[in-house]
This record gives C-alpha cells, sequence and structure tokens, in this order.
C-alpha cells in the first residue's frame, strides 16, 4: 500500500486524541484540528512526513492552519469544499524572510508535492502551505505558487 492510499484517521475532536496514539512529539493535535468544528482528520504518512522535516530544520514550525471541514474551508478558502486542507495532508506553516527561503528547500527535499508561498504583507501574515497530494484532475503536482 503506497502513502497516498494510507486510510486517514478522523476523530470528533481533537481533545479525544491522547498522548498514547499521537506519535509526533513537534505538533499537537489542538494545533492541527479545524479551527471551526475542533474536528481533526490526519493522514499518519503525511504526519510522518512533517515530522521528518520539522526534525531537518532544526527549529520549531507553528502550524497557523492544518485541518479543515469541508464547511470551515468553504468559508476560509477560494478552494471551497475540497480544498487539501480538508484531505489531512496539508497545513500552512507561520514563517517569513530566510527561515522560510530555507523551509522550501527542505521541504521539496522531503517530498512535498504542493508548496504555497505567502512572503509578503505584514510579517506575522507570512507563510508556507506545505501538501504531499497526488496529481489529479485539475491538480497538477508537484507544484509551487504564491499567494
Amino acid at each position: 500500500m503506497s502513502e497516498s492510499e494510507q486510510p486517514s484517521e478522523s476523530f470528533a475532536s481533537f481533545e479525544n486524541v491522547t498522548r498514547e496514539i499521537w506519535p509526533w512529539p513537534n505538533f499537537s493535535p489542538a494545533e492541527l484540528a479545524c479551527k471551526g468544528s475542533g474536528r481533526l482528520v490526519i493522514a499518519p504518512a503525511f504526519m510522518d512526513r512533517l515530522q521528518r522535516l520539522r526534525d531537518a530544520f532544526g527549529e520549531p514550525l507553528r502550524v497557523s492552519s492544518g485541518y479543515r471541514s469541508p464547511a470551515y474551508n468553504a468559508r476560509v478558502s477560494s478552494t471551497g469544499a475540497d480544498g487539501p486542507h480538508t484531505s489531512g495532508r496539508a497545513v500552512d506553516i507561520a514563517i517569513a524572510g530566510a527561515d522560510a527561503f530555507w523551509l522550501l528547500g527542505l521541504a521539496l527535499e522531503h517530498g512535498f508535492t504542493g508548496i504555497g508561498v505567502r512572503q509578503s504583507g505584514p510579517w506575522d501574515g507570512r507563510f508556507l502551505h506545505l501538501d504531499d497530494l497526488e496529481e489529479a484532475p485539475g491538480r497538477p503536482r508537484p507544484r509551487l505558487w504564491s499567494y
């Protein structure tokens, strides 16, 4: 079974996730949960990739957006009810400047296939979107874009 075929894990609330079943030490269920509903969907293979990226980066990575329910994503994103964040395979990392450039290079090395760059505007609003989705109709991969 390939990484993309591995099932996602779903929790009605991030509060239902215990430390015993959460193997990613640098990330918390709360920071990855939907900000609209508290629901959490994760793909373990994606989380393993994200943890390896964090280990290579050597500094904390602040997740500004993780999983989004379809309804919440439709409210906050132009990708509608089925954007990358609804898959459990996408995060936005709050990062700016030289650190963003360094993280972008590491993300490419670690197999992230979708990288969105927002490095304009207020410093605290800058981020990198990272996902590892495969190519599909209307979703070419690999892909790098700016906001």
